[in-house]
Order: C-alpha cells, then structure tokens, then sequence
C-alpha cells in the first residue's frame, strides 16, 4: 500500500508503515531539520513541502498525519483544534476533497489531551472533517511501552476508511498494563524542570520526551546502583522512539542542530506504534469483530477507545496496551558514558520539589542530596 505523509517531521509514522509493509511515495515537511533528516533517510522520496501550499496528494492508499500539537498540548498554549498550528491540519481535508480518488485510509496522531481540552471541541471538529470526506472512524489512546519501548508516551490515534470496518483494525485483544515494581536496581525516569506540579515519575523508563517552544530539555534518570543522576543522550532518545540510532544526525550540519534534534525526536511519532497500526491494516484475517456497544450520549464526555459514523459514536471498552512486546529494561536502551544531570539543575529541581507537596521515593531525595553534596 501507497503511504503519502503530512507534516511528516523525522518520518515516525512512515518509518513504521513501512516496516508493516507500506511504501511512502511522498512527505509533507517545511522545518530544514526534519527535512534534512527526510532527505538523508527517505532520499527516493519526493518532500511536498508547505502543506498549505497543496492542491492535491499524490495517488495513495492512506494519508498519514501526525499534526502539530502545540495548541493541543497541556505543556502548550492550548489554543485548541482552530490553533495557528494544530489548526493547519484543516488543510489535510482540503487537499483530499479535491483528489480524484479518495485514499481508502487516513491517519491522524496527536496528544489525548486533544479528546478533553474545551470539552473535546478538537475531536468533535476532526471526526465531523473525517465524516463529511466519506469516511468511518474509530479511535484509541495507545501508550509505547506496549511494544517493548521503555518511554512511557500515551497517543491519540484516529484511524478513517472508507471501505473497511476501522473499528475491527484498531482494537484487538490487548493486554493490561503490567506492573512495574522497583528495587533497589531498577532505573526511573522523572522531569527535573518540574517539581511543583509534577514529577513524570517512571519506573525502569522515561516519561514522555516532550518539546515545547520554552523548554526542549531531556529528562533526567535516577539510578539507584550508584546513586548518580543522568540524562539520556540524543542517540539514546532515538532509540527510545524506536528510530536507529543517528536517525536526526542529519540535522546536524544546520544551525541549532543540536538542540533541533532534540525538538524533532520529542515530537516524533514512536516508530513500533505505527508498525503496529499498519500490520493491523495488512493483517485482516486477525481483525477483531467490535459490534453493538454503548453510544455517546450529547454532552457526554469523549472516552479514551470509540468508533463511529453518520454522526453516532460508540464507546469501546479497550486500554491503551496493544502490542504484546514484554517491557524492555531501560539500561538496555541507555549508552555506557551518560552525562551527569549538572549540580544548578538537581539543586533547582530539590529546591522545587521540597517547597511542593508532591511525593517521591525517600531514597530519591536521600540520593539527590547526596548527589548535589558529591558534586
């Protein structure tokens, strides 16, 4: 199947469609450091470029689109689904209503923030543009370490056809979420600019990496063999999303490369999320019969799993595990030199943490003193 992608970024979701099988025939990227990372890892792909600027897609059989979430995001300004940015994706239905042959598929990825923010205005409106080109729909929140990535990172992916039942592509038997206790070895993950209103806390995994217009930082990691504090590296957080290691090394000849880098993998899909999505697609003698069920009432708030069309929407009982990877270990995925998380930031984040009422292991703060005092 014929993949073209919108706002492409550093590829995530064709990088994993075609690792499902798919083929992508074109891109749709404007930034310079994800389209020199397009141009050195898709180099036989033609880059639409402005996504505004397009008539039509190229022939396809599925548009991908993770659109930016900037006005979407907790950690952003919140402007909503009519944002100047997440609002651009309006113009992924323009382009595909004046295509002569309509894709069988389309796929949107973004934050779940956008099923609760003004009251779930954002999917409303995006459900409505999925419906009115013809197209059927379901939805799930699906969290990357359900494929073995030790990241905790929860997205919202919106699967449309025109043809096929999404809603049997999307849910499949999954799985609950495992329990992860830790032990005196076990790695965590945590934001070390946070402290006042929360920690991120991960155990053995890293919250989600995240990039914003102020703050494009790594989180920090606490390991308890040495009572030392680390952050990840550039490399380490490819891997973390799935990506060889180097992917974005590209957009290292640019300016700022080395801090776009960081902004590009922080806002990149995870690589096995969108495998695991495009195998669904292929692999329709597994699809899971979804039937019946109870339908969304006027006012009632958007649940987490739904499939729907002609304006109705069923809830669908599913969690966010699908993939049946067991848990990677988060050493396995971390270089052997990390750098030190520096004494201004673990003193800034202490102070921080103490002046709040948030909880945290007392051997936590036990090391981190500790650490601060070392150093």
């Amino acid at each position: 199947m014929r993949v073209v992608g919108a706002f492409t970024g550093i590829g995530g979701l064709e990088t994993g469609l075609k690792q499902a099988g798919f083929s992508t025939v074109a891109t749709a990227e404007i930034d310079p450091h994800a389209s020199a990372v397009l141009a050195n890892r898709l180099p036989e792909t033609i880059n639409l470029g402005d996504v505004t600027a397009i008539e039509e897609f190229p022939d396809c059989d599925l548009i991908a689109a993770g659109f930016p979430c900037q006005d979407l995001s907790q950690a952003g300004r919140m402007g909503g689904i009519h944002g100047p940015r997440s609002g651009l994706v309006r113009h992924i239905f323009d382009a595909v209503s004046r295509m002569s042959v309509l894709p069988e598929f389309l796929l949107f990825e973004n934050v779940p923030f956008l099923l609760n923010l003004h009251g779930g205005v954002g999917i409303a409106w995006l459900l409505r543009q999925v419906e009115q080109a013809g197209y059927r729909w379901a939805y799930r929140i699906i969290d990357s370490r359900a494929f073995g990535l030790p990241h905790r990172r929860r997205r919202l992916f919106v699967l449309a056809s025109r043809n096929m039942p999404p809603e049997q592509i999307l849910f499949d038997v999954g799985r609950h979420e495992p329990t992860v206790a830790p032990n005196a070895q076990t790695p965590c993950g945590f934001y070390w600019t946070e402290g006042n209103r929360g920690l991120g806390w991960a155990v053995d995994a890293i919250p989600p990496l995240k990039s914003t217009a102020l703050v494009v930082s790594a989180p920090a990691i606490w390991r308890p063999p040495s009572r030392d504090f680390v952050t990840p590296t550039i490399e380490d957080a490819e891997a973390l999303q799935g990506f060889d290691r180097g992917w974005t090394a590209a957009a290292s000849d640019l300016i700022g490369g080395s801090t776009a880098r960081w902004r590009l993998v922080g806002n990149a899909v995870s690589v096995p999320a969108a495998k695991w999505v495009g195998s669904r697609i292929l692999e329709q003698r597994s699809w899971k019969s979804v039937s019946g069920g109870i339908q969304l009432r006027p006012g009632q708030r958007w649940p987490k799993s739904a499939y729907g069309a002609f304006g109705r929407c069923f809830i669908v009982d599913d969690n966010e595990w699908p993939g049946q990877e067991p848990l990677g270990s988060l050493d396995d995925y971390l270089s052997d030199d990390l750098p030190r998380l520096s004494v201004r930031a673990a003193a800034g984040f202490l102070g921080r943490l103490n002046r709040s009422t948030l909880k945290s292991p007392s051997r936590f703060r036990n090391d981190l003193k500790e650490f601060i005092r070392n150093k």
